[in-house]
């Protein structure tokens, strides 16, 4: 996708200090009310999630927490196998059984971590709906796209077929869909990719859920279509006012859309700030390594720059230990809470690494 991206701050090689965040432009005693006012809508607590494998147990997400209001946006950002994908299904209930998940999940004040699967099907739809990266795989091909989404009215709102079916035609033009009546009446295989992700949000908000749950919804696309496909994401969460997790490795998308942004490294958030923070000054050095290797068309020495890395391979995870250090140089340091509202977070300078023990709580 063709985003611009912020420029990010230099980077020091060496230590350097932390810098005052440049916060709201509200009064202090307005800011506060706003985060008094934040209605949250998500909130996740002490996130594990270890899968049962042939050669043993094996943890994919570590100890996370955060909290997600209505209106606002989440990007969770990492690589490829980072466990970003796990935290977003986790928080959907939807991982196999294999998956053994500790924590408290709370959607609209409900914990659905350990519920069954009836509670997590009443649950799904009209507190939380999930968009997946491929919709073909979520689309029934043996019905019409317009039944697809009356049937999640009829199961969660109770309406009347007939009902069902206008307020399915005007969802579909809420996704920009110009023809609502024929693609009503077509197959999933007989649609665009693009258009079958418009079907695939027109269900996911058809319910009015409270968290609208984004993974890679952008990655089969061709360009142009990525672009239409924020825009009526970013337009219906504003208007229905849904809080958004959004997991992508795109940071241009995430400069596009998100209020706050959680970068992951091997299951542990190594930084969250405001999303203007982190793309102007980027403290942790992985989230520098992401901001760095993302192409630019405004910097003709960039082809030539050497990508910033990791100074150790990324373990297998079944043979993680306890203690498990994100860089290889360890400095101790003073926490203090930083720009998340629940005061779990905390921004990292670039010599800092944490190092979390067995039995105790950074």
């Amino acid at each position: 996708m063709a985003c611009h991206l912020p420029r990010s701050g230099h980077l020091h090689p060496g230590p350097r200090h932390q810098r005052a965040r440049r916060g709201s432009p509200c009064p202090p005693r307005q800011e506060q009310q706003m985060t008094l006012n934040r209605e949250v809508a998500l909130k996740v607590s002490n996130l594990s999630v270890t899968y049962q494998t042939s050669r043993g147990p094996a943890p994919v997400v570590h100890d996370v927490s955060f909290s997600l209001a209505r209106g606002e946006t989440l990007a969770i950002v990492g690589e490829s196998g980072s466990g970003k994908s796990t935290m977003a299904m986790a928080t959907a209930g939807l991982l196999p059984d294999q998956a053994h998940v500790t924590g408290t999940v709370a959607l609209d004040g409900v914990d659905i971590v350990g519920q069954s699967k009836r509670v997590l099907e009443d649950i799904r739809g009209s507190a939380v709906a999930v968009i997946f990266q491929n919709p073909m795989t979520s689309l029934n091909p043996t019905m019409r796209v317009g039944d697809q989404i009356a049937e999640q009215l009829i199961r969660h709102k109770a309406m009347k077929r007939a009902v069902a079916r206008n307020r399915s035609l005007e969802l579909l033009r809420e996704v920009m869909i110009n023809d609502p009546e024929g693609v009503y009446r077509k197959y999933p295989h007989q649609l665009s990719g693009g258009m079958k992700q418009r079907v695939m949000i027109a269900m996911a908000v058809s319910c009015e859920p409270k968290v609208l749950i984004a993974d890679e919804p952008t990655t089969a696309l061709d360009v142009t279509v990525q672009a239409e496909i924020l825009q009526i994401m970013r337009a219906l969460s504003r208007e229905h006012s849904m809080g958004l997790l959004l997991v992508t490795h795109d940071m241009g998308v995430v400069a596009e859309m998100a209020t706050h942004v959680a970068v992951v490294y091997d299951g542990r958030f190594v930084e969250y700030a405001p999303a203007a923070d982190l793309f102007t000054d980027p403290l942790h050095p992985y989230t520098q390594g992401l901001l760095h290797s993302q192409p630019r068309i405004d910097d003709p020495e960039a082809r030539h720059r050497r990508l910033a890395t990791i100074p150790r391979p990324a373990p297998m995870l079944e043979h993680l230990e306890h203690g498990y250090e994100v860089r290889s140089e360890e400095q101790e340091k003073t926490l203090r809470p930083g720009h998340n509202p629940d005061s779990r977070f905390v921004r990292l300078n670039d010599n800092f690494s944490p190092v979390v023990r067995e039995g105790s709580t950074v």
